[in-house]
């Protein structure tokens, strides 16, 4: 055997019983709630239980569900959720909220989360059984943080099982934001909406998809609306918008955004972009820097 192959087996051999001693002791909550799977925690007896995790740019999460419903909250980067259903693009300091056993698939873009899984028995208000993009207060934000701090085996009756309490009561009112993209259950079409989400055009226009599923314009309009429950020309804007607040997160300037989805200037892509959102980019993301911090 290699002195390079015993070291990393002894190496391996250092870190696994410091692990052991850091969690018998429980010496090291902090390190030991981070970078965690939530299968191998989700036995024990609590009705929240927050893990901190830092993710690879441009790592994916493949398509999983979990038992436990599921607040994950991207404290830096951006996160792009796919489910069966649609896709949801998360801004930094954003939460996704995701009801018990829904798949979904994620990918993560310079990431760092805390995830809070929570028993659905101790949600304080019916749950919404779709994926939701929601703001997260400056409360919620540093009662996240706090969390992935607190130990496995918090205490329910002291300082940490109020926090849970609080934690729970603060995501009854998270708003959500219209940061979804619908996507329909017809094959066809669904291969369209992929298509456009990877090239996105402002001038797509409802007579060439049309076209391309050998339709009519009145029947694609019914079957696309039926399908996504929005009209063409909504789901092009929303998609655009979605798409753009991702590139904006990561730093990309307003008017190159603009080019990139085919609008003449970045005037008439704000236009769009306040149809949606009720803020020009420029507010919007003014309003985001000011929230955190």
């Amino acid at each position: 055997m290699s002195s390079g192959s015993i070291k990393h087996r002894l190496l391996a051999c250092f870190i696994s019983k410091a692990n052991y001693h850091c969690v018998s002791a429980n010496c090291s909550a902090k390190s030991f709630m981070r970078n965690r799977h939530i299968d191998d925690l989700d036995s024990v007896q609590r009705p929240v239980i927050a893990i901190g995790t830092d993710y690879p740019r441009g790592y994916l999460l493949p398509m999983h569900q979990h038992r436990r419903a599921q607040l994950l909250y991207g404290a830096t980067g951006v996160m792009h959720v796919f489910t069966r259903q649609g896709n949801w693009i998360v801004p930094p300091q954003h939460a996704v909220w995701l009801p018990p056993q829904m798949a979904h698939e994620v990918r993560m873009v310079g990431v760092t989360t805390r995830s809070l899984y929570i028993e659905p028995a101790a949600l304080l208000i019916d749950p919404p059984q779709d994926c939701q993009v929601v703001s997260v207060t400056p409360l919620m934000r540093q009662l996240l943080m706090a969390a992935v701090d607190m130990p496995l085996d918090y205490d329910e009756q002291g300082r940490d099982g109020a926090l849970v309490s609080l934690l729970l009561h603060e995501l009854a009112n998270l708003p959500p934001l219209p940061l979804h993209i619908p996507l329909p259950a017809d094959r066809r079409l669904s291969e369209l909406c992929q298509q456009f989400l990877q090239h996105p055009d402002a001038h797509d226009s409802p007579q060439a998809w049309a076209s391309r599923l050998y339709m009519s314009i009145r029947s694609f309009s019914r079957l696309f609306r039926a399908q996504t429950g929005m009209s063409f020309s909504q789901w092009r804007q929303r998609a655009c918008v979605v798409l753009a607040l991702a590139q904006l997160a990561e730093g990309s300037s307003v008017t190159q955004v603009a080019l990139e989805l085919g609008y003449e200037s970045s005037a008439a892509f704000a236009t769009m972009f306040r149809r949606v959102l009720g803020q020009a980019p420029s507010c919007y993301l003014a309003s985001e820097r000011r929230e955190r911090g």
